[in-house]
């Protein structure tokens, strides 16, 4: 087995190796994921190789692992269940669990299954030692311990056929921004990355907005113009003009971008095209009604991180090594495992 600082150089290189992708290969890449899946534009896959390209620096990698041994006293099989909401969503359980040196047993999404093959083979030809370490497979019952990730009907399903082996089990979440009226144009441009990157579809993407009674939406509404060309993507599309039918027929009040439409309700999780937004009168009644959620929320933005525990606008979709899905440290658990 070689060692930690080998894995770390190895991954880095990865990463140095995405950097200097060119055009030709780009286009190949986007071709590929794009026929397993439409929702994934050559916009949202060049995000998520960005977002790839930031885990694997050598230094974030170093730190993100001190404290590690350099090897498992016993490497164990995990399997991994990876959705495909989004393009790589499941890159961090990925790497995860072969920094750590274990080895990787994991079921793809057939609607994402081209770029994680794409980065381990990349990951296979720098250095041969992982070729037995990642394994991809449908049935994971060879497995000594799970990560899976789904919605929450799967993820009952996940806890009962899972219950006797360690496990992480995440389910629905969504993400929150909560306004002050204090904005300017660029926080509301950055809330709408929040919003609209991936096309809302990622567990961190904004789905519902708190704003002060009072508050104007019309700065609002104007700052995300920006991201109208999300209505010339088909799919997208046919999610705004469905909800946009629905919100007529019965006449409930909403506001309409022309791409996306704002309407007040009390849920956390909106449909595509829809953001919901719910009014609070002073910061202590918001800061109790997110504790209501707290189960069910990813993660909450906020103008310059204003609200403690909050990130700032514009970082939803950029999460460090150290930003973990449902608050549950892999890397620790993965650690302790042997």
């Amino acid at each position: 087995m070689i060692q930690l600082g080998d894995r770390i150089r190895a991954f880095a290189t990865v990463g140095k190796m995405l950097r200097r992708l060119d055009d030709r290969e780009k286009e190949h890449i986007f071709q590929r994921a794009r026929a397993e899946n439409s929702w994934f534009t050559e916009e949202s896959i060049t995000l998520a190789l960005e977002g790839v390209q930031r885990y694997l620096d050598e230094e974030k990698l170093q730190q993100w692992t001190e404290g590690l041994p350099d090897n498992p006293s016993r490497p164990q099989k995990i399997g991994v269940v990876m959705a495909g909401n989004i393009p790589m969503v499941g890159f961090h359980d990925f790497l995860a669990v072969l920094i750590t040196g274990h080895q990787l047993m994991a079921k793809l999404s057939s609607k994402d299954s081209f770029l994680i093959r794409y980065i381990a083979d990349m990951l296979t030809d720098i250095e041969p030692w992982f070729t037995e370490q990642v394994d991809f497979r449908e049935r994971l019952n060879e497995a000594d311990a799970m990560i899976a990730t789904g919605s929450d009907n799967s993820s009952r399903y996940f806890e009962y056929y899972f219950a006797k082996m360690p496990h992480i089990i995440r389910r629905n979440r969504s993400s929150v921004g909560v306004l002050d009226g204090k904005e300017t144009r660029e926080d509301l441009e950055a809330l709408g990355r929040d919003a609209f990157q991936y096309f809302g579809l990622g567990c961190r993407n904004v789905s519902k907005l708190f704003v002060p009674s009072g508050f104007d939406f019309s700065s609002l509404l104007e700052a995300w113009q920006k991201f109208e060309h999300l209505s010339h993507h088909h799919k997208y599309n046919n999610n705004y003009d469905y909800n946009k039918s629905i919100y007529l027929v019965n006449k409930e009040p909403h506001y309409d971008s022309g791409f996306a439409m704002l309407r007040e309700s009390e849920q956390l999780v909106s449909p595509v095209s829809v953001v919901y937004y719910e009014k609070y009168e002073h910061t202590d009644t918001l800061k109790a009604r997110l504790a209501q959620f707290s189960d069910k929320i990813q993660c909450v933005v906020s103008r310059d991180a204003w609200l403690a525990g909050s990130l700032p606008f514009g970082r939803a979709q950029q999460p460090e090594l150290w930003d973990y899905a449902d608050d549950i440290n892999t890397l620790e658990f993965l650690s302790k495992l042997s």
